[in-house]
């Protein structure tokens, strides 16, 4: 074996070490840009046909219930409880709104960020109503409050 055929076989080796390497770096970058992109969330409309308490409600045509996603209302045998099913009856009580699918909860409801047919999303809403609070735990601090 001459010098040259050794030089060749070096260079040989160290392009397709070049060119795996650039394909893991771009498979690494292509991977790691995918993951950060945002889940793209499911979603659904319907009218609002009961409200089961002040952070619960139940849809013409969807199965099962609806949960509000973010945020935390008092049960109705609460204290508050009575007030926060009041103000979320009035708010949506009939309205057609169109909910984003979060998440579903260990009770199998949907868990979803739902809007008014104005725009203004019902957790916000009901935060600045005062009978109901931030779910913290799950919003993230979404909405300023945590």
């Amino acid at each position: 074996m001459n010098r040259f055929s050794v030089t060749m076989n070096a260079l040989r080796h160290l392009v397709w070490t070049a060119q795996h390497f650039c394909v893991l770096a771009l498979a690494i970058c292509l991977v790691t840009t995918v993951a950060a992109l945002p889940v793209l969330a499911e979603e659904f409309s319907g009218k609002v046909t009961r409200v089961t308490d002040g952070d619960t409600f139940r849809m013409l045509g969807i199965e099962p219930a609806i949960r509000v996603w973010g945020l935390d209302a008092p049960e109705r045998d609460e204290q508050g409880g009575t007030a926060a099913t009041n103000t979320m009856r009035s708010m949506v009580g009939g309205q057609t709104l169109t909910c984003l699918l979060r998440d579903i909860d260990r009770y199998q409801r949907l868990v979803g960020q739902c809007f008014l047919p104005d725009g203004r999303d019902i957790t916000a809403v009901m935060i600045s109503s005062g009978t109901a609070t931030e779910y913290c735990r799950y919003s993230g601090g979404y909405y300023g409050t945590c």
